[in-house]
């Protein structure tokens, strides 16, 4: 059971976070698009933190995180957006559907090391 999920359609992305989270005491799973992430969710309850990317094929980070929010009713699980994407009414939709952070490449692991935990209930 994972409780963290790395939804990005790079597999270089994905090993990077992954790893780096792994590698610091995290248990993750992967998912290659919103779609596949939506997935992911719904078969592991024991996520708490989604990472993903914005624009990715067959369905976007942010399609996704509406219909987390709203389709399956999920309030709890957090979800941060990592991606190139800097654009404020980009953010503002973000805040809109319920992401709960915004964090614009490249990953800096150690930044975000200590809320993720607290995110997870691992600090």
């Amino acid at each position: 059971m994972a409780n963290v999920l790395v939804v990005d359609d790079s597999n270089t992305m994905r090993e990077i976070v992954a790893g780096y989270l792994s590698q610091n005491g995290f248990q993750v799973a992967v998912a290659t698009d919103g779609r596949d992430g939506l997935l992911q969710l719904r078969s592991d309850p024991g996520i708490k933190l989604i990472v993903s990317d914005v624009n990715m094929p067959n369905m976007d980070g942010l399609t996704m995180a509406e219909k987390i929010r709203k389709e399956l009713g999920n309030k709890d699980v957090r979800i941060i957006m990592l991606t190139t994407e800097d654009n404020p009414a980009m953010r503002s939709r973000g805040k809109d559907v319920g992401v709960t952070g915004w964090i614009v490449k490249p990953f800096r692991g150690d930044a975000v090391l200590a809320p993720f935990k607290k995110f997870c209930g691992l600090s």
